[in-house]
Formats: structure tokens, sequence, C-alpha cells
């Protein structure tokens, strides 16, 4: 992709699919949307709520390679494709958040036949017996070349080859041009209706999709005012979607009594003690929001008002906190 102007930040999401709807609802939790001034068939745009960001619509793939080279500065991609596509990806990309959707595990599969096989140390031995009686390296399809390499070394397997596929690798045992497969996997259910089976120990990776930074992109001074505005949006939504907001007003009201109730419900007062006429605002967890509506009932409050939170900012900003440490 050619090079965007050097004070934008550059933001590459997925350009179809589901990855693209969860991604784009993402973004709208926190207040900001996707804008294509040409319709969905435009490969640029602009995210809203945010001045100084460009967006990048891409294949989930192709983003990862786009973080590795420094083309973006920041992605929403698979953790997968992140360790499959970049050699040594914590020194050149940050994994910045997960975003709770995309789960997937790239898994180890064998024939359900193999009863015997239930571990790695199982394969080991399976992959050594099958190299001596037959003259060759049992076959492994997959499209994950590097990580399945990776797995395989640290478990000291070495009778074995890779069979690239490209396509439905769960259908190459069957087919008979592979014994045993690494491939992607959300419940098992197309693997169980190949006749494989996951090895216990077969989980190499637990994959989601992941809010990554590179960290080679030329991280200006207004590209970072960019992405600091943006993960500030972020943490507030998040912060909000975890508390609801309680507002009472009692005389009785005083330090210790919202003292014991930030003790006792894991409750926050963001702004500090109560009023000289006893009203208080305080940030909750949905857990223990009836406890907390209680307590402060026993203590004198004729009602407790509960509502939800849209966005909670805060001085901290630990996204950004964590790829500042990493830029330096």
């Amino acid at each position: 992709m050619s090079a965007l102007p050097s004070s934008s930040l550059i933001v590459a999401v997925p350009s179809k699919g589901r990855l693209q709807e969860n991604a784009s609802a993402f973004f709208a939790r926190a207040g900001m949307g996707f804008a294509q001034s040409r319709g969905a068939r435009d490969y640029r745009g602009t995210l809203t709520g945010v001045e100084g960001v460009e967006v990048a619509f891409l294949s989930a793939s192709e983003i990862a390679a786009q973080l590795a080279a420094g083309a973006v500065h920041l992605g929403v991609t698979g953790e997968d494709l992140v360790r499959e596509t970049i050699p040594d990806a914590d020194s050149k990309v940050l994994l910045v958040e997960g975003l709770g959707f995309g789960h997937a595990n790239v898994v180890v599969a064998v024939p359900q036949a193999w009863i015997d096989v239930r571990t790695m140390r199982d394969l080991d031995d399976v992959a050594t017996h099958f190299h001596a009686s037959r003259g060759r390296r049992m076959r492994v399809a997959t499209k994950y070349l590097n990580l399945t390499r990776g797995f395989f070394a640290r478990h000291g397997i070495v009778d074995y080859r890779i069979v690239e596929s490209l396509g439905a690798t769960e259908g190459t045992p069957a087919a008979g041009t592979a014994e045993l497969i690494v491939d992607i996997t959300t419940t098992g259910g197309t693997l169980a209706a190949n006749g494989l089976k996951v090895i216990d120990d077969g989980v190499m990776l637990r994959s989601e999709a992941n809010l990554v930074a590179s960290l080679n992109a030329p991280w200006t001074e207004p590209a970072r005012a960019a992405v600091r505005a943006l993960f500030d949006r972020i943490t507030a939504a998040k912060r909000a979607a975890t508390m609801r907001e309680v507002k009472t007003r009692f005389s009785a009201c005083d330090t210790a009594v919202v003292t014991e109730a930030v003790e006792r419900f894991r409750a926050v007062a963001p702004f500090g003690a109560p009023t000289s006429s006893g009203m208080v605002t305080l940030h909750c967890p949905p857990d223990t929001l009836h406890g907390l509506a209680v307590f402060l009932r026993e203590k004198g409050a004729a009602s407790v008002s509960v509502g939800p939170l849209d966005y909670v900012f805060a001085a901290e900003n630990p996204l950004y906190a964590k790829l500042a440490a990493r830029l330096g």
C-alpha cells in the first residue's frame, strides 16, 4: 500500500466479513465510526470522533504484514496471523488489547482412529515408528508453517514433514495427502465431522482478534496525539462497561460511610467525599450493586438511584502508557 501522510495515524481494519463487523462494533462502542467517502468499495477512509486518523481496509493477513513493515500504526487482526507471519513478532509489534471476538484455537488434530495418541509425546512415538516402518516421515497438513515448526520443536518432534495446505486442511487425512493436521478451530465441530480429534496438549495458540501496534511505524507527534485520543476513548468505554453509577443523598452520609462502601463493595468515589448536604456519587460493579444499595439504605438513604455509564475518562491511559513504554 502507498504511504499515507506522515501526520496521520493509520489504522488498518479487516475489509470484509464478520471481523470487519466486529471491529466496527468495537470502535462504535467507544464513540468512533468508519467513514468511507465513496462507499463500501473504498479501501481508504477515516475514523469519526478522533482527528488525524485514516483507516485502511485490508485483509486480516495483510494487516499483519503491514504492521510488521511499519506501513500502518495500528491494526485489528488475529494473534494467530501475527505469530505466524511475523518472525520474532514481539520485537516488531505490540499486542495492545484483546478485543473479545474472533476467538479460535490453533490445534494439532489426528485421526480419531489413533486411539493411543492422546498427547504430543504419544505423537512423537508414532512419528518415530512411522518413519522406521514406512521409510518416510509423517505428513502434517497446515497453513501455519512457522507455528507448527516451533511447537513441534518444543516437543522434540523431528520425524515429520509439512504439507502446505491452502484449502480445506481438515479433509487432507481422509484424502490421503497427510496423516494429521495443524489448523484453527472454534468449536471443533468441523474436525469431528472429518474424523479428527484434538490432542490433549495440542493447543498451540488460543487466539482472538487484537488491537496491534507497529513498533516500526513513524510515530510522529501528531500520530502519538491521535493514538492517545483514540486509546482514551477505548479505555473510557471499557471502564464504563464494568461499572454502574450510584447516586444518593442523606444527611448521615459522610466520609466514613463512603470509605466503607468502597472497601466492602469494590466501589469507586470518583468525586471524593460527600457534599455538605450528604450527596455522593459512586461507581460500582454490577455484581455488588444490590448489596451497596441495601447498605446505603441501612445508613439512612431514603432512595438510591442507579444508572448506566457511557464513558468514564480518567487521568490514567493504560493502553497509551503500554505503547509509550515500548516506543521509548
